[in-house]
């Protein structure tokens, strides 16, 4: 082997561990689903729950998720029946009839596809920021996540803006983990799709 030849695979070989290495770093983290075990984001907060698992009567329907999905429920006024609005007392991590009903009204409200199915476009519409418009309507508040503060250990605290009421959020700098208030406990959750406390 001529040293020319063994000088040119050395640095083909160093180029490809540099390239590797640079796409190693730079990947995008893989995007978070149930199979985190919870509700997770990373990075910007504005686009942590539109690639979340699916919570419906037969998916991950007793859990923390759906608790933290029904206190959307709560917070928007969603309605349960034909009389009654989505009540503090309905949020039981339970996904049964009640909170399909709620579902599929909060769903018509926002203009997606009714189906009573929290899916990647229910939970999608959790992600918009809440900015003040002062040009619309005189003057309107659109989206229903905004940010609050960054704890000194790096947790992101947020809030939930619904049509009638609104809950805190948090989430862990360590793992990425959303938890929220409980708005019939009063006690702080994590999103668990395994596990419910609610």
């Amino acid at each position: 082997m001529n040293f020319r030849t063994k000088q040119a695979r050395m640095a083909s070989a160093a180029i490809g561990a540099l390239a590797a290495t640079i796409l190693a770093v730079s990947a995008t983290p893989a995007s978070a689903a149930a199979s985190d075990g919870y509700i997770r984001g990373a990075g910007s907060m504005y686009d942590d729950f539109g690639d979340e698992g699916t919570l419906s009567t037969t998916s991950y329907s007793s859990s923390n998720a759906t608790c933290f999905w029904q206190n959307v429920l709560y917070a928007e006024g969603a309605m349960k029946n034909t009389e009654y609005r989505f009540a503090k007392s309905d949020i039981d991590g339970e996904f049964g009839s009640t909170t399909k009903y709620a579902t599929r009204n909060l769903q018509h409200r926002w203009g997606l596809t009714v189906d009573g199915i929290v899916g990647k476009n229910t939970m999608s519409k959790l992600d918009a920021e809440r900015v003040y418009n002062p040009d619309l309507d005189g003057g309107t508040w659109t989206g229903h996540l905004k940010y609050e503060r960054t704890t000194d250990t790096g947790h992101i605290v947020a809030r939930y803006y619904g049509k009638y009421h609104s809950f805190t959020m948090m989430r862990y700098g360590s793992d990425g983990r959303w938890a929220f208030e409980n708005l019939r406990t009063g006690a702080h959750e994590s999103t668990w799709y395994n596990h419910t406390g609610c």
